[in-house]
């Protein structure tokens, strides 16, 4: 049988109701992950019993912003035992660096994750650059601009998370 009654419990909802954060010090906020492959940035939120229709995800400047809503179903006559999925707004924020395409985000929302793909811009890609001038036997030296996946890694500058 559940207890109905847990002072500790009680204690805790109490201080994140007033503080807005956890007293082991974690907020409240949705979980992420964060990974480069290639040449594209992907992010995941964990967003479980999240409706679709409550997720807002805007972009302005570099800042990345994520909201969703997750709401309790309560019905008449429920007496309810235990509620420890936290319901409410959510906010999560993130600073994307300059050299992220922020023209070209991508999002997808399935089975309770927010897959957020980003691309890196093309201008931030590392590409060869041209030489010309003479050698040391006076010939000609020309070489052409291209791109190469080799470099360094221009995904996130930096990270900045708010609640």
């Amino acid at each position: 049988m559940l207890l109905r009654y847990d002072p500790f419990r009680d204690l805790d909802r109490l201080f994140e109701a007033a503080t807005g954060s956890s007293p082991t010090g974690v907020a409240r906020q949705m979980p992420m992950s964060a990974v480069r492959r290639g040449d594209t940035l992907h992010v995941s939120f964990d967003l479980p019993g999240v409706d679709a229709a409550s997720i807002d995800l805007t972009v302005e400047r570099n800042q990345l912003t994520l909201s969703a809503e997750r709401r309790h179903e309560r019905q008449e006559g429920d007496e309810w035992l235990v509620a420890e999925r936290p319901a409410g707004r959510f906010t999560r924020q993130l600073m994307l660096g300059d050299n992220l395409d922020t023209d070209r985000i991508d999002a997808d929302y399935r089975d309770g994750v927010l897959q957020v793909t980003i691309p890196v811009a093309q201008a931030a890609k590392p590409r060869k650059v041209s030489i010309s001038g003479t050698g040391d036997a006076g010939t000609t030296i020309e070489a052409s601009s291209s791109s190469s996946e080799a470099g360094s890694d221009p995904a996130l500058e930096e990270q900045a998370v708010s609640a």
